[in-house]
């Protein structure tokens, strides 16, 4: 499928499943990224007077920033900024931090911020009856490499059945500046902290293997685990039944 009939079939879709939810426009949370960025030309196609960008900054590194309002300029995105820094640092001095195994203490503090990010999306959605939508890749999916209710939190995924290479190559496609292409892929959760350093793999051997099979027998191992793992992430929650 060409990129063309692809953004023309998922634009179609976002403003299909959008309006027969009777949401009014959506809402995507700009992280300065590539799905992100990809994620909001899609929406501004589907809705282009009715898409917000949100750019919510948690103690968060400035290029990142900058990349976000660079790509909301070039494509004409109306932006709503919400620096979450006094937040995120208020909620931290109200949770206990003794008594609990303090090696965990890092990933947890981390998660916040998405979580955070989640609930300023939705009231931005609940305000205007838009439609939150999600930036995760089929490649994050299929690793649960979200932060469950944090940026897994969202009505609906655009890009989740695009592994990491096919949306860089979409992105190409709907002119995002190279460097957000190019920039090594972050959920910006501490300082120097890279999707591929914390996942203990690449997308090229993620992406193969998701759309091949084939891998190194302990790239697929690695996968496979964090598969099983991750499962309950993709999954509303199990509810009993006697």
């Amino acid at each position: 499928m060409s990129f063309e009939k692809l953004a023309r079939k998922i634009t179609s879709w976002i403003k299909d499943t959008v309006s027969a939810a009777g949401g009014k426009g959506v809402v995507v949370g700009l992280s300065g990224g590539v799905d992100s960025a990809v994620v909001a030309v899609l929406c501004k196609r589907a809705f282009a007077d009715s898409t917000l960008g949100v750019i919510m900054p948690c103690h968060s590194d400035e290029t990142d920033r900058g990349h976000a309002e660079l790509f909301a300029k070039k494509f004409g995105i109306p932006v709503e900024v919400v620096i979450l820094d006094d937040v995120y640092d208020s909620l931290l001095r109200a949770l206990p931090v003794s008594g609990y195994d303090e090696a965990t203490r890092r990933l947890a503090e981390a998660n916040i911020k998405p979580r955070l990010r989640m609930i300023t999306l939705y009231y931005f959605a609940n305000r205007l009856n838009y439609m939150v939508v999600g930036t995760s890749n089929r490649s994050e999916l299929a690793v649960g490499y979200f932060t469950k209710y944090g940026d897994g939190g969202s009505d609906l995924v655009p890009l989740g059945s695009l592994v990491k290479q096919q949306v860089r190559d979409l992105a190409a496609y709907l002119d995002v500046p190279q460097e957000i292409i190019d920039k090594p892929p972050s959920g910006g959760l501490w300082w120097g902290q890279t999707d591929e350093g914390e996942m203990g793999l690449t997308y090229g051997e993620l992406d193969r293997y998701l759309l091949t099979g084939e891998a190194q027998e302990s790239v697929k191992r690695k996968i496979d685990s964090m598969m099983q793992e991750s499962a309950h992430k993709r999954c509303m929650p199990s509810v009993f039944s006697p």
